[in-house]
Parts: C-alpha cells; sequence; structure tokens
C-alpha cells in the first residue's frame, strides 16, 4: 500500500516495527521516523493497518502515541479489522483534540494490495471521505465505499471476512467430498468455477494445492492471512451479533471450526486456506 503511494508521487514517512519493511521502502523513496508520535506530529495524513483492537488502541492512545503530537490538520485512517467500537473511541479520543479519524478497512487480501486494486469500507463523513481520504485511497484500490458513522465501516470488513471463512470452509467440505470419491479436485474447482458455486476462494485463492500456483496452498500454506487472524475476525463478528441480536449460525460454526485450527502449533500460524489440509487429514 505505501509503494503505491510512493508510484504515485507521494512524500511517504513509515514507521514499523519490521525493519526490513522499512527498510525495504525507503529504498524505494520513502523516510523513516524512530516513534509513532513522531508519525503523528510529521504527517497530514496518517495511516494505520495492526493485527488487534488492544495495539490499535495502544498505538494511538498511548502516552507516545499518535495521538500525543499531532498537529491539528493530521487527519487519522484506520485499516485495521477491528469492533465499531475500538474505533469509535479512537474516534471520540481524536475529536477531544480536534483531529479527524476514520475506519477504512480494506478487502482483497494481499493480491489487492499488491496490485493496487483493494476495496475500502469507509466509517465517516461521506463528504470528507470523498473530499480527504479518496484521492489517497484510490492510489491504493478501486473502490471506496461510504459505509456510515465511524465505525460502520468496521462492521462491513467484520461482514466480509466472515463471509470469506464461510465461503473458504464450503469450498473445503466440497472439494474433499469430490477428492475422496475420486475426483481430482483441480476439476471440481473448474466446474465450480463455470457453475453457481463460483467464489473468489475458489477462483483466486484455492486451498487446494498444486491449483492456482500463486495462492498459499501451493506454498504449504505459508504467507497471506493467517489463522490467528481470521479467528480474531470471526470473534469479533461473534461480539457484534451478540451485540444486535443477529443470527450467525454458520459464522459461528466457521468459529469453532478455526478455533481448533488456532489451538494447534501445527496449523496456527498458517494460511487459512489450511482448513482443507486439516480436514483432509481428518479423514
Amino acid at each position: 500500500m505505501a509503494k503505491h503511494l510512493l508510484d504515485k508521487g507521494h512524500k511517504v514517512t513509515v514507521y514499523d516495527l519490521n525493519k526490513s519493511a522499512v527498510n525495504e521502502l525507503v529504498k524505494n523513496g520513502a523516510k523513516s521516523v524512530s516513534s509513532v508520535a513522531e508519525l503523528g506530529e510529521k504527517c497530514k495524513r496518517v495511516f494505520t493497518m495492526l493485527p488487534t483492537p488492544e495495539i490499535i488502541t495502544k498505538t494511538y492512545t498511548g502516552a507516545d502515541g499518535l495521538l500525543s503530537r499531532a498537529s491539528s490538520s493530521t487527519i487519522f485512517i484506520d485499516s485495521s479489522t477491528i469492533d465499531p467500537g475500538t474505533a469509535q473511541a479512537i474516534h471520540k479520543a481524536a475529536s477531544d483534540k480536534k483531529l479527524k479519524f476514520f475506519d477504512a478497512p480494506v478487502a482483497g487480501a494481499v493480491p489487492a494490495a499488491r496490485a493496487g486494486t483493494l476495496v475500502f469500507m469507509v466509517g465517516g463523513d461521506e463528504k470528507e471521505i470523498k473530499e480527504l481520504l479518496e484521492p489517497y485511497l484510490m492510489c491504493m484500490g478501486t473502490s471506496v465505499y461510504a459505509c456510515g458513522p465511524v465505525g460502520s465501516g468496521c462492521v462491513a470488513k467484520i461482514c466480509n471476512n466472515m463471509m470469506l471463512a464461510i465461503s473458504m470452509l464450503g469450498l473445503t467440505e466440497a472439494l474433499l467430498l469430490g477428492k475422496n470419491f475420486g475426483l481430482d479436485p483441480k476439476l471440481v474447482s473448474a466446474i465450480i468455477n463455470k457453475g453457481s458455486g463460483r467464489c473468489w476462494s475458489s477462483e483466486i485463492y484455492n486451498p487446494a494445492p498444486g491449483i492456482i500456483p500463486t495462492a498459499p496452498s501451493s506454498n504449504d500454506y505459508n504467507g497471506g492471512f493467517k489463522v490467528n487472524l481470521l479467528y480474531k475476525d470471526l470473534g469479533l463478528a461473534s461480539k457484534v451479533a451478540r451485540e444486535v441480536c443477529s443470527p450467525t449460525p454458520l459464522g459461528a460454526l466457521t468459529h469453532e471450526m478455526y478455533r481448533l485450527l488456532v489451538s494447534s502449533d501445527e496449523y496456527k500460524e498458517k494460511d487459512f486456506s489450511v482448513i482443507f489440509k486439516y480436514l483432509a487429514n481428518k479423514k
């Protein structure tokens, strides 16, 4: 995402605990700083993407967090997958300092981030999203959706990720059913992709090894979107569902399946499509 901003001519300053990622961006023309507080102080637009609500809260509201030294003109855009309550709490903390904060999670995963084809789901004032954010977001993606008040983008992302997990589990069951009867998963996938069962997981991110060379399944399920992160997102979906009394029976079942994976040292650090390998080994 940062590289696409650089490629479009923007001046980019970065901070990350992963020094190799920082160094790679610096080689491509970015500048680096030594703290998140310095980012908030020096940048007019600050994008964040972090793994958990707890980490994102500390990053923004901690004693040396992003908000601690930010100038009044700084705009914060968070692309983490977090619950709406956390986004709303950070928005309030920012507003108390006369700062703007938007939740803007993304869909499309690593392939879309690399290709610059991400989909942004944004919570906040629609006019401000279009005027203040869209010129930057469209450097990294192809679609920007204004979802409603702050926190709405988070809910849209949670819905997307719950559906992603459910469809991956359904595809896995279908491919293994065919395989256990003697059908090649590649053949079954080709049929699915020509029929009504077609989905992103079957076309782009197939969980059966060897069908899509660029998918994590063809690299021993390394890289991609880790099991523990999807499990976290399914937990967020369950939390929001309880809060609004929305039935999610398949979401709950899928959450339980990924609980089994995240409890295993063999699977928890793998890409979430490893559910195929897990269930294949259960035969």
